[in-house]
């Protein structure tokens, strides 16, 4: 088979001859041929390609090839491939931290949770961090989901709306115990953390909800002041949750003579 050009070289001093013209295509210019190259190299599943493997997940451009490595990293045994991608969330390339991360979701070994810190789920890359919110709620142990849910409520608020899709989406996962973190954070002074925390409280109800509805839901309940919202809320059934701003607003009153009867339902 012809490879085509190069563009990134790589180190293949580590690796039987024989591989060297397969490890030699993942650098190669035309993502077609990378990607071939990594499905090969998980198919043959040889610890040879281990470091090459994870060279270039720090450096591939195109997200469907980086899935393919990261699936030959997969095929590898564990313990050979475990400590190798634990080596790369140190380090100081954002992609190769957050492909790292992705790899290990992958691989699902519950022993990697001690290697998802603190300084992984606050990371300054928006990429390395929802990613490793993501393992983190994967591989958890159930006894310390709370502190998990206690730490991630701190994002809250953060990034663009994938950024907060991503961080309702691991708290929602975490089920129940995320309820406690997200009611005290709806109180939030920040408007933008406070809405977040109640579109993610209204997604956890009713994961039928949309994200962007539950959004539109919470930045209405947050406008209207915490008691009010509160009301609101304690009046609104689970299937309630999203309804239409005329509806929530409806049931909200409108002089200090309904408070009472508002709060009461």
């Amino acid at each position: 088979m012809a490879w085509a050009q190069e563009v990134v070289p790589i180190n293949t001093t580590h690796v039987p001859p024989h591989h060297t013209p397969l490890l030699r295509a993942l650098s190669a210019q035309d993502s077609s041929v990378r990607l071939q190259a990594a499905l090969t190299a998980g198919s043959q599943a040889d610890p040879a390609f281990l470091e090459t493997l994870v060279e270039r997940c720090a450096v591939e451009p195109d997200f469907f090839v980086r899935d393919m490595l990261s699936w030959a990293l997969t095929r590898l045994p564990p313990q050979i491939a475990l400590p190798r991608i634990r080596r790369e969330l140190g380090s100081a390339r954002d992609q190769a931290r957050s492909q790292a991360l992705h790899t290990l979701s992958k691989i699902d070994d519950a022993s990697a949770w001690p290697w998802i810190g603190r300084e992984m789920l606050r990371d300054a890359d928006d990429e390395v961090a929802r990613t490793a919110w993501r393992v983190a709620v994967a591989l958890v142990p159930e006894d310390e989901k709370a502190d998990l849910a206690g730490e991630l409520v701190r994002h809250l608020g953060r990034g663009d709306r994938d950024m907060r899709l991503s961080l309702s989406r691991a708290l929602v996962d975490l089920g129940e115990v995320s309820g406690p973190a997200l009611e005290k954070a709806a109180a939030h002074p920040d408007p933008a953390v406070a809405a977040h925390a109640r579109a993610t409280e209204l997604l956890r109800r009713d994961p039928e909800t949309g994200f962007d509805a539950a959004v539109e839901e919470a930045k209405r309940l947050v406008s209207l002041g915490p008691e009010r919202a509160a009301a609101v809320a304690a009046c609104a059934g689970p299937s309630e949750t999203a309804a239409p701003a005329q509806a929530a607003e409806s049931t909200v009153p409108t002089g200090p003579a309904e408070s009472t009867e508002a709060a009461d339902c």
